[in-house]
């Protein structure tokens, strides 16, 4: 399973869903859904949420069990 901290990076930005979602390009409905584990974002999307945080994509996501 695909596990993500884009919670937590948004909160160190101070970024609320609607303004990542605008960033991206996506609805704030899908940032929930990505939080929540509900949905796993493309590899471009990753990449583009990464990119907002100025992270490599490996920070922000990666498979349950790794570190």
């Amino acid at each position: 399973m695909l596990k993500n901290s884009v919670r937590e990076f948004r909160a160190r930005f101070r970024f609320s869903q609607q303004d990542l979602a605008d960033k991206i390009g996506v609805t704030r409905q899908t940032i929930g859904l990505i939080e929540k584990g509900d949905y796993a974002p493309s590899v471009t999307l990753a990449l583009k949420i990464a990119a907002v945080f100025e992270v490599p994509v490996e920070e922000v996501f990666r498979l349950e069990g790794e570190k």
